[in-house]
């Protein structure tokens, strides 16, 4: 029996891991060779001899070595994330667990508010067909109008109520969450069959019970995929909320001021970091699905 686990095990890594492990090689090589061609200029231009006495292996040495890179080399990202989570306390600015912390925080917020508000109009929309005509084209039509210029406004209106901290940019990640799980739960709740929906009707049940008893639990298939989209695209409006506003944390804070000082190297690090946030929370919410829809791939 061990045996067989293990085998199963084994096969299962090299059907799984194998995949990911050749795209990210590709990944790394075509990212050391976009290194090398974008800082071939520089490198050329301000760091090796202008006599020309120099070979393509120094060449290819300065440009993954150069301080302010146009375009730093995985390595360098790698080394800076190294040194900013081991050189720096957890409750440091240079530490990015602490950008972390700070917008993983604000997307969350955003993410319940986002799945709340999603549901509570899927639900309207699905039981009221002057809702369905009312609301559904304004909220595809929200989503059309760029985040960049909502922001700002959110901003400037919820400051002047008061509204500071985590809240503009728990409004802004749910102005983004909410969509995916609007559309997603409206066809989800509108997914059983007729025969099922006049079943319920034989038995005299309530538009409530219908809902709670077949509705809700024939959309859930559709609900987790639309929460994983939505949780991505909170994470983005959390980031996005944190640059208009000069933040002093939060991974959006740490882009704006490595563009500041032309530091690529802190931009890279924070991308590859809120990479790694996103793709934690995405699995959160993964295994999360597989605990609920667990039930369903049983015989």
């Amino acid at each position: 029996m061990t045996d067989t686990l293990g085998t199963r095990g084994m096969e299962r890594l090299r059907l799984q891991g194998l995949p990911v492990a050749v795209m990210l090689l590709a990944v790394l090589l075509a990212w050391y060779g976009a290194a090398w061609w974008l800082n071939a200029p520089g490198a050329i231009e301000r760091v090796l001899p202008q006599d020309g006495a120099w070979s393509w292996q120094d060449l290819l040495g300065a440009t993954m070595a150069m301080q302010r890179p146009l375009m730093p080399a995985p390595h360098q990202v790698a080394l800076d994330l190294w040194s900013s989570l081991v050189d720096w306390p957890l409750d440091s600015p240079r530490n990015l667990l602490y950008h972390v912390a700070v917008t993983a925080e604000s997307t969350l917020w955003g993410f319940v508010m986002g799945t709340l508000l999603g549901l509570i109009l899927s639900v309207c929309i699905v039981h009221s067909r002057t809702l369905d005509r009312a609301l559904l084209p304004w909220i595809v039509a929200s989503q059309t109008v760029p985040v960049l210029a909502i922001a700002p406004i959110v901003l400037v209106i919820l400051g002047s109520l008061g509204f500071a901290g985590v809240a503009p940019k728990a409004v802004i990640a749910m102005y983004l969450c909410f969509f995916p799980v609007t559309v997603a739960m409206v066809q989800g709740l509108r997914s059983p069959q007729r025969i099922e929906t006049e079943m319920l009707h034989t038995y005299a049940a309530t538009r409530w019970q219908a809902l709670w008893l077949l509705r809700l639990p024939a959309a859930l298939p559709f609900l987790f995929p639309a929460l994983r989209v939505g949780i991505a695209a909170g994470l983005v409006g959390a980031m996005v909320a944190e640059l208009p506003t000069g933040a002093q944390a939060g991974l959006g804070a740490r882009l704006l001021t490595g563009s500041y000082y032309g530091n690529t190297v802190q931009i890279w690090s924070a991308l590859v970091m809120s990479a790694l946030l996103g793709l934690t929370l995405t699995t959160v919410v993964a295994g999360v699905e597989r605990l609920v829809l667990r039930h369903r791939s049983q015989p």
